[in-house]
């Protein structure tokens, strides 16, 4: 099972100035909803910034430690 605090490491590792906050829908932790706001998502159409995301979170995705995940994503 994945921990929040897991998910928000690996997303700042990838994006240094963002904000994460991380929501486990299920209690199981492979269930998630990711708010994620940074500036690195300046100019960039929704679907850039949440392959961003994706790359972060690429090995958990993968080995289905996340099997599904809401992204919402935004600028300061």
């Amino acid at each position: 099972m994945l921990q929040s605090e897991e998910v928000v490491s690996l997303i700042t590792k990838f994006i240094p100035d963002a904000q994460v906050k991380v929501e486990d829908l299920n209690g199981g932790g492979d269930h998630l909803q990711v708010n994620v706001v940074s500036s690195m998502f300046s100019g960039l159409t929704m679907v850039q910034q949440h392959q961003l995301i994706y790359k972060a979170l690429k090995k958990e995705l993968a080995s289905e430690a996340i099997h599904a995940l809401a992204l919402k994503t935004s600028t300061p």
